[in-house]
């Protein structure tokens, strides 16, 4: 980290001043972000207690749940914190380690998505081969995959914007996020818009590649099958379209919001936020939870096990 940046403080300018609504605001947020939590946690909870679960599409999608946690985690603490503060302030530090959580949980949402597409197009394109091709080491491998990756490639971004000399002290977002921290600079550094541009390239675009392949040919199959596999293949991959679509709608408006200069309408900074960061991990495991009629059962069985354990202690 460059050391003229040490001790520096930046500004959050995107909140009004402390007033009553914010306490509204506040509490809206706090019960969203609980539910969130505990949607995730619980979803976690069913795929770990029940072994039927123990599937690659499940063992993905528990990996989704811990990647929801560290985005709204990483963003909403702080919001409410700011909320509450008469001063709206953040360490560079601070910030630093904000932006390095958000691109972690953006990217690694993609590469997680990602393998899920794949998942679900050898279980329905080759499902006689699914068992040899997603084998426990295979999917160990794509997990190391969706998880290193993301981290060191981020790691990478984070060191060479900490080394950017600053001239301003003001950021125009309700959090830190890379762009906002790389326009605080004196200088236009090149080698950073170039890595920037090679993350989108490497973890959004490729990724997004990959999945509309995947459909693609899922789709192609689908049509040469009969109605009950092919309501069966659109129950199974309906979950995963509503997150995917949500998250890259998601991610496309805040990269718009932050490259584009225009004068958004009051309430876009937390319209995107909210879109970005709290609604995907709280939208995916309430999604997966009703559409897919495994863990329905599983949540179920879990409950009506516990209840009846509960009942055999009445007296």
């Amino acid at each position: 980290m460059n050391w003229t940046t040490l001790n520096i403080t930046l500004t959050f300018t995107e909140y009004a001043a402390p007033r009553s609504v914010n306490y509204f605001f506040f509490t809206l947020i706090f019960f969203a972000y609980l539910l969130s939590v505990f949607a995730n946690f619980f979803l976690m909870l069913v795929i770990y207690l029940e072994s039927s679960l123990h599937k690659p599409m499940y063992i993905f999608l528990f990996n989704l749940a811990i990647n929801g946690l560290i985005g709204s985690s990483a963003v909403w603490p702080k919001i409410m914190d700011n909320l509450l503060s008469d001063t709206q302030e953040t360490s560079f530090e601070a910030c630093l380690i904000q932006v390095f959580w958000i691109n972690v949980y953006a990217t690694g949402a993609y590469a997680i998505l990602t393998v899920m597409a794949y998942d679900r197009y050898v279980s329905i394109c080759k499902p006689l081969q699914y068992h040899t091709i997603m084998t426990p080491t295979k999917v160990k491998q794509l997990l190391a995959v969706v998880n290193f990756c993301p981290i060191s490639i981020i790691s990478i971004q984070v060191y060479l914007t900490s080394n950017l000399p600053l001239c301003r002290y003001t950021i125009q977002r309700l959090f830190c996020d890379n762009l906002s921290v790389v326009n605080l600079s004196c200088v236009k550094s090149r080698l950073v818009d170039l890595y920037g541009l090679c993350i989108i390239v490497c973890l959004v675009c490729l990724p997004l590649f990959i999945v509309v392949l995947s459909y693609v040919r899922i789709l192609l199959v689908s049509l040469k099958t009969s109605k009950e596999a092919q309501k069966k293949a659109l129950s199974t991959c309906t979950p995963h379209l509503i997150t995917f679509i949500n998250f890259s709608l998601a991610s496309l408006f805040n990269v718009i919001y932050n490259r584009v200069h225009f004068n958004p309408p009051a309430g876009t900074n937390v319209f995107l936020s909210l879109h970005f960061a709290l609604i995907p991990p709280l939208l995916h495991p309430i999604v997966y939870g009703i559409r897919i009629q495994a863990i329905r059962k599983s949540i179920t069985k879990i409950l009506r096990k516990n209840l009846i354990f509960a009942g055999s202690f009445e007296f």
